[in-house]
């Protein structure tokens, strides 16, 4: 798959964010006016380089969403999960990451008054729900690419931020999954399918329709949650 780009790395700005005794490297990405703040959620041994996410990042900032894409492995854990996946499927040290980045974008000059929202995929969506579970009120919204949300299975009644999953058509399996976890929760939910694609929306045009369905369900969310249409993030640029 062949993924053009408008003006990409210059616009980002390296962050480090510390967890703990350790720094956790990211990719954020600044509009001159923003409405709100995604964070990104990797799984499945992905990383801040993932082209697909690069790819979705820079049509969500383009329309007015701070974005950030971040690694929840350090580089030594990430050299360990390529040669045993031990870190990939460890849902909760994931979500113990995911939920301290939130709460550090939170504490930020300029964007504490910003909503949230979580793009999780594979089975960092997993994770991104367990951390809208925990952070009930600085979550405005998630969706979840291609992602395992059964995977969060004991949080998924205790999500409240309106999720979104989208599932590619030829995905058959993850579509079980998702509507299996689609009936444990609570919040205002609905799942997406992208017609014709399979799991990594590889085909043709697959990955659009991905970015504009989530580009209008994280806009919806946080206009209705009474956020300022746009507000300027100083310091950052």
């Amino acid at each position: 798959m062949t993924i053009k780009f408008h003006r990409p790395s210059e616009l980002a700005t390296p962050v480090q964010i510390p967890i703990e005794n350790l720094v956790l490297h990211g990719d954020l990405r600044v509009p001159p006016d923003a409405m709100g703040i995604v964070l990104f959620v990797h799984g499945s041994g992905s990383s801040r380089f993932s082209p697909r996410n690069r790819y979705v990042a820079e049509e969500l900032h383009k329309r007015g969403l701070i974005t950030l894409l971040l690694d929840l492995l350090t580089e030594e854990e990430q050299k360990i999960d390529a040669d045993t996946m031990q870190y990939r499927f460890d849902i909760s040290l994931l979500a113990s990451r995911s939920t301290l980045a939130a709460s550090w974008l939170h504490g930020q000059s300029g964007m504490s008054r910003l909503p949230i929202g979580l793009f999780g995929a594979s089975t960092g969506a997993a994770a991104a729900l367990i951390t809208a579970a925990e952070l009930k009120q600085q979550i405005t919204a998630v969706v979840s690419r291609g992602g395992r949300p059964d995977l969060a299975d004991e949080f998924l009644d205790q999500v409240e931020a309106p999720t979104l999953l989208i599932v590619g058509g030829k995905d058959e399996t993850v579509q079980a999954l998702n509507r299996k976890a689609m009936a444990k929760m609570h919040c205002p939910n609905r799942l997406h399918i992208v017609p014709g694609a399979t799991h990594l929306f590889e085909e043709r045009g697959a990955l659009e329709q991905v970015v504009t369905a989530a580009a209008e369900w994280f806009v919806q969310h946080m206009q209705a949650k009474g956020a300022p249409s746009t507000q300027r993030v100083v310091g950052w640029r």
